[in-house]
């Protein structure tokens, strides 16, 4: 199977370029340089295909790897012979004249000529003028020279004179090598220096993939595009070598096995080095990809290895290595040339070989301290196997993770103690923590890292551990429920914290001031307001006669979320509340807090501090190591949703924690909240990225609700209104089946669904079909909304302004989908989404236009088109821009930048066959109708398809009514 081309444009750019040149007359040489592997071979046949496809000759020659003898010519013998295949006269005539080209191009084996000189420039003459011979404007040539690093001297001789002699030939020649094998003594090192100073050539070198080209490469590979988990995992160990990527797919890029073919390819150029650089090349690989140097000498000293022991002995293997484009020095570190070859190095150690080599790291880290940390002290002694040392340097680098705010490592770490804990069992008792306390900071860092099932998990294992002491239990049955909580186990939390709270005695303590606190903050999730108050008011009096400012915050968080609140007092005592948290130090307890103080901003519809409020929480999560905690990541989402509200469509910015690993869950959420802005920016994808979010449904019910009604709301806007009516009653039916039959967001799914259905009546109308039932589905769904409002959730003391604004649209949609103007219905939907959504604004406004028109006052209907029009292109809103657009033409408004006459319009045939498309007709009947054939209305359908942008018929009738080309039945 070919591999596939992906990106390489501008490489691609830049040879079609010079072989334009040579076409004209202007020759040239380019130097293409890279790595091996990395798609030197791939770029060439591609260019060379298209060169071929456009006219042009195109010889290759390649070179063998034959050692120091090597075959005179090799490439160019083969070149020759390809040419003298392609043109016999051409080279013939040459070879007449220069008798010794007939050693290349003849039909005989290869044999270099005579010592004479004559002879030699009689064929490298006659090498230039064949080639010149055999190009013209109408032909160029391209010649290619593959692996020229492999060459023999009388190649590169003949190369440097083939050079030196263009001028005037319609010949492009294209030499390619790897980089990686270019030491300092190398032969093609100084020719290709001086191959690139001359005037005729250009050094062209290919870089590895870019994690775009890679995941376009691997998708191509795969057929499919890969997750983002293992994308980054292929990533990380092919580093965007196509060769590396392909391999690896082809093993199974969840292995984390090295392919034995690539390994034996990575490994010939270790065992070309002299016995002390290679054991320092396999010390090194007990490092991973990289090493601080002083470490990697300090295990040489103390591996005790012959070969090193020598004075200077790890200066000259260093150098060596490093010669031999083995290792490299990366940003004052030793690497390996690629994470592979560490791969490949390592897994070539015999069993007992891993062990010395670990142990040498652990005697140079015994011995010198400085050079290292806990955590490569604990990886060594992991695998040395040193268990005890393990476990006590498995705990320090857990405290020193724990310090620095990574709670990934920390994680890491703290598993391998609990895996430990019995094969050491005198460390393990001389550790600060007993095991249950072990499993509870395990538990914490997991859920500070985003692995909250896994903090459930760990939690509940130290309720379980037999060393838990009775008295204790209760506050690890607390810390079940604030896990539980984190990842939505609401009834579940309920119970352990109601629990928690019965086995404590009613006395002042902080654990139970965390009980209450706790119970009350589940309570007010259940939506049980009045008891959650009551709860947490006393978790608030206990906290602050015991003196612990941490369990005081989180009770005021609870207690700001009470009814009785006002939007002003609950924003005072949230602000309160993270004053206490950030002194506590309580980090999950201060996300909570901001998480809740920027959507009390929104709910307001304070639009602006909202911004402000969910920028800071999401920059102090990053700080705090905290992106993918519970409450980190959900920042992440109200961020987006909220930029989305406020017109900016750019799409999120990474952040620095993006690139390490990502729990899926997150990673889901925030592609999820990201889905607001690549449905109003009209992306292909957001429909496909959506649908593959679904099997997240169940983990977070926001993930249903985000993911799937932009997905419908993108479906809409496609022009298939069937399949977003379908999907929304799928997500309304989970998201009923998990939150209060009433919930907020229904309102806003009632609109998405009438928007939806009012455009399927239309186009039901344009078809002469009834309409009844969809009628009947709007009534019901307007009615959902109504009541749903007078639930008033989730906060009794009144629904917010986006609330309003959602219910104002839903009975505008309502009105349309009964084919009612209703200006009046959408002036209203306008104004309440005046608070600041500009995007839903500018959305109503372009339906207020479409009903002033309708009820025939185009003045008012010209302002609000031209206000819909300059919002939508501000934003970058390219779906609803075309609507806007599309309204205007039809109603022949005058609005600037919009020309009365598109280029869509269709002929007056082209409108036949859509009206008859949109009645439901067939080609075949179609053609019956308009006494044309079947093949001839299919060409019709076509054009009307791509003129309206259309993927298919029902897409186009959807379209064509927005336009105005179609005229509903009578």
């Amino acid at each position: 199977m070919s591999t596939p081309f992906v990106a390489r444009s501008a490489q691609v750019a830049r040879l079609t370029e010079a072989l334009g040149r040579a076409r004209a007359g202007t020759p040239s040489l380019v130097l293409l340089g890279a790595d091996a592997g990395v798609g030197k071979t791939r770029l060439v046949r591609e260019v060379a295909e298209r060169a071929g496809a456009d006219g042009a000759r195109v010889v290759t020659g390649h070179c063998v790897d034959l050692g120091e003898i090597g075959l005179p010519y090799l490439p160019f013998a083969e070149a020759l012979g390809a040419l003298h295949a392609l043109d016999p006269d051409a080279v013939r005539a040459v070879a007449a004249a220069r008798p010794a080209l007939a050693r290349l191009a003849g039909p005989g084996t290869v044999a270099p000529p005579g010592d004479d000189a004559a002879d030699r420039l009689q064929l490298f003459e006659g090498v230039v003028e064949a080639l010149a011979a055999s190009a013209s404007p109408d032909r160029p040539l391209l010649l290619v020279l593959e692996d020229m690093h492999w060459a023999d001297a009388s190649s590169r001789d003949l190369l440097r004179f083939l050079v030196s002699r263009l001028a005037g030939q319609h010949l492009l020649v294209v030499v390619t090598y790897r980089t990686d094998d270019l030491h300092r003594r190398h032969p093609w090192r100084p020719v290709a220096a001086e191959l690139a100073r001359h005037p005729r050539s250009e050094r062209l070198l290919l870089d590895p993939f870019t994690e775009d080209e890679l995941r376009d490469f691997t998708a191509a590979v795969a057929g499919a595009p890969l997750p983002d988990p293992l994308l980054r995992r292929v990533r990380e160990r092919a580093e965007g070598n196509a060769y590396f990527t392909e391999e690896l797919l082809e093993a199974g890029a969840d292995s984390d096995a090295l392919p034995w073919t690539l390994g034996d390819v990575l490994r010939t150029r270790v065992e070309q080095l002299e016995p002390a650089p290679l054991r320092l090349v396999q010390l090194a690989s007990a490092a991973g990809r990289r090493v601080d140097e002083p470490l990697l000498r300090a295990a040489a000293g103390a591996d005790g290895d012959p070969a090193l022991a020598a004075p200077g002995a790890v200066e000259r293997a260093l150098r060596d290595a490093v010669a031999q484009h083995v290792l490299v020095v990366e940003d004052g570190r030793i690497a390996f040339r690629h994470a592979l070859l560490a791969e490949a190095v390592y897994t070539d150690l015999l069993p007992g070989e891993l062990g010395g080599v670990h142990r040498a790291y652990l005697r140079a880290l015994d011995a010198e301290p400085g050079v290292g940390t806990a955590a490569q002290r604990a990886a060594h002694a992991v695998r040395a196997p040193d268990l005890p040392v393990a476990l006590r340097a498995s705990w320090d680098a857990a405290v020193q993770a724990h310090r620095v705010l990574a709670p990934t490592e920390e994680l890491r770490h703290l598993e391998v103690v609990l895996r430990l804990w019995d094969a050491a069992p005198e460390v393990a008792a001389a550790l600060p923590e007993h095991r249950a306390g072990v499993l509870l900071r395990a538990a914490g860092a997991a859920s500070r890292a985003g692995a909250a099932d896994r903090a459930v998990q760990l939690a509940r294992s130290a309720l379980e551990a037999p060393d838990t002491p009775p008295g204790e239990r209760p506050a690890v049955r607390t810390m079940v429920a604030r896990h539980l909580l984190g990842v939505d186990d609401v009834p579940t939390a309920l119970d352990e914290a109601a629990r928690a709270v019965a086995e404590l005695p009613d006395a002042p303590t902080p654990a139970r001031a965390w009980a209450l606190a706790t119970y009350a903050r589940a309570a007010v999730n259940a939506g049980r307001e009045d008891e959650a108050e009551q709860l947490a008011g006393r978790a608030v009096e206990i906290a602050r006669e015991v003196g612990d400012a941490a369990a005081e915050s989180d009770a005021m968080a609870t207690l700001a979320l009470a009814e009785r609140l006002d939007h002003a007092q609950s924003a005072r005592l949230l602000a309160e509340a993270l004053e206490r948290a950030v002194g506590a130090e309580d980090r999950a307890t201060e996300l909570r807090i901001r998480y809740n103080l920027a959507s009390a901003h929104y709910d307001v519809g304070d639009l602006p501090r909202a911004a402000q409020a969910s920028a800071t929480g999401v920059a102090r999560a990053r700080a705090l190591g905290m992106s993918w905690a519970p409450h980190g990541v959900d920042l992440h989402a109200l961020d987006a949703m909220i930029r989305f509200a406020r017109g900016d469509l750019s799409p999120r910015a990474p952040g620095p924690d993006d690139d390490g690993d990502v729990p899926e869950f997150a990673a889901a959420l925030v592609a999820a909240g990201d889905l607001w802005a690549a449905v109003a920016r009209g992306d292909d994808d957001a429909v496909g990225r959506a649908q593959a979010l679904e099997r997240w449904w169940d983990r977070d019910p926001l993930v249903a609700l985000l993911a799937g009604g932009n997905a419908v709301d993108a479906l809409t806007w496609q022009g298939r209104p069937a399949q977003a009516r379908e999907l929304l009653d799928r997500v309304d039916a989970h998201l009923r089946s998990v939150w209060p039959q009433m919930y907020t967001g229904g309102i806003r799914m009632s609109a998405l669904a009438l928007a939806a259905t009012a455009d399927e009546a239309a186009v039901r109308r344009l078809a002469g079909a009834a309409v009844d039932d969809l009628l009947a589905d709007a009534d019901a769904r307007l009615d959902r909304a109504e009541r749903t409002a007078q639930a008033r959730r989730p906060r009794p003391g009144g629904m917010g302004p986006e609330g309003r604004a959602w219910l104002a649209r839903a009975r505008a949609e309502h009105a349309r989908a009964r084919s009612e103007a209703a200006p009046a219905l959408w002036a209203s939907t306008v104004a309440e989404f005046g608070y600041g959504h500009a995007y839903e604004e500018a959305r109503s406004r372009w339906r207020w236009a479409e009903a002033l028109l309708v009820a025939g006052d185009r003045a008012a209907a010209t302002t609000q088109a031209a206000s819909a029009l300059a919002a939508a292109q501000g934003m970058g809103a390219r779906p609803l821009a075309e609507a806007v657009r599309d309204l205007v033409r039809r109603g022949r408004l005058d609005v600037a930048g919009v020309r009365a006459q598109g280029v869509d319009v269709l002929t007056a045939r082209e409108a036949e066959v859509l009206a008859l498309v949109a009645q439901g007709l067939s080609n075949r009947q179609i053609g019956e109708r308009l006494f044309i054939s079947g093949k001839t209305v299919s060409v019709h359908v076509s054009n009307v398809l791509g003129k309206l942008g259309a993927s298919g018929r029902t897409e186009a009738v959807t379209v064509a009514h927005r336009r105005g080309l179609l005229t509903p039945r009578a």
